[in-house]
């Protein structure tokens, strides 16, 4: 039953417009490191909210967006 809760709001986001294909989990931080559930969501916090994490998702909407062939949205100022 957990997982059906966790596909329908999976679901329920992408129908608001949100990407879910890429979630992360605390799993993946304790794989790595000895850490509580807490410990882990703080890194997954500090490692997806990075400035360099960031920067690097817009370049590759960037690149993926042209080279998919859509029409930029040039700034208006």
């Amino acid at each position: 039953m957990k997982n059906l809760t966790i596909e329908e709001a999976k679901e329920f986001l992408e129908k608001e417009g949100y990407y879910v294909g890429n979630l992360w989990h605390i799993h993946d931080v304790q794989g790595k490191f000895k850490c509580s559930d807490a410990e882990a969501q703080e890194v997954l916090n500090g490692a997806l909210n990075n400035e360099a994490t960031i920067e690097q998702i817009w370049y590759a909407i960037d690149v993926h967006g042209e080279n998919d062939g859509l029409e930029r949205i040039e700034d208006e100022e």
